[in-house]
């Protein structure tokens, strides 16, 4: 059986008591419910990570980032290196989001940079996919996702592919309220699995966790989540709210 996951995107958000406060509230309701058949990860602001692994060796979460340097060390002001990740015991990455590739042009090529970063420090790529609105209109959505999953994963030796966490991402979703239905989520979740196989085997592709990331709240996880191939979450918004994003692991 394949592993249930919801990550919590906090994207540029919460001040650093906020975070705090926000974080502390997660571990007394994961206390309360003692939920431990998913997987749930918070990917928090980089200046923040270290508080939030010192919070989660107490807890029931790991901690993920929002990014990384595609480059190992050296004159990148500004970047944050695998190995600076990996030293402060970070487990999960999130790459190649789609406001990564809007707002600073990331490119497929660059996004393979950073899984091969993430993975020779042993931490978990989580490798965003997905399509815009024009792209989807014009029918165009399985060409786009395979294109990005082909130029960023498919260098991978089997295995180190099993290492990789994939979430689709509705780019015309996110943050818009607009969600693909249970069945569209079901449909490219499927597609993606099957040219996995295509490209690893049946073995490999049957365990490959595949997360929805596109307007996920408390009210529509379930049935998302209750789809064949839909293995959780990357959670925008709803990670926010303790509480939300309590609902939404609960909604396995």
């Amino acid at each position: 059986m394949r592993q249930k996951i919801v990550a919590g995107n906090w994207k540029m958000n919460k001040s650093f008591s906020e975070a705090e406060e926000t974080l502390d509230e997660l571990v007394n309701l994961l206390d309360e419910q003692e939920k431990t058949d998913v997987n749930i990860i918070v990917c928090t602001p980089a200046i923040y990570l270290e508080m939030a692994v010192d919070i989660a060796e107490s807890s029931a979460f790991a901690v993920g980032a929002q990014d990384v340097s595609a480059y190992e060390k050296g004159a990148y002001t500004g970047e944050i290196s695998a190995t600076m990740l990996n030293s402060m015991q970070v487990e999960y990455c999130i790459i190649g989001h789609s406001e990564r590739r809007k707002y600073h042009h990331e490119s497929n090529a660059e996004v393979a940079q950073k899984v091969e970063q993430l993975l020779g420090k042993t931490i978990t790529p989580i490798v965003c996919c997905g399509e815009v609105l024009a792209e989807r209109e014009a029918n165009r959505q399985f060409e786009v996702v395979k294109q990005q999953l082909s130029e960023s994963l498919f260098q991978l030796q089997p295995l180190d592919f099993t290492n990789i966490i994939i979430a689709y991402e509705p780019v015309w979703a996110i943050g818009t309220g607009k969600t693909a239905t249970p069945e569209q989520a079901q449909e490219m979740h499927a597609f993606i699995r099957g040219i996995v196989e295509d490209k690893y085997g049946k073995e490999i592709a049957k365990k490959l966790p595949i997360l929805y990331g596109g307007s996920c709240t408390p009210q529509n996880a379930a049935t998302l989540f209750a789809q064949p191939d839909v293995d959780g979450g990357l959670i925008g918004g709803a990670s926010l709210v303790a509480q939300d994003f309590m609902k939404i692991i609960n909604a396995f």
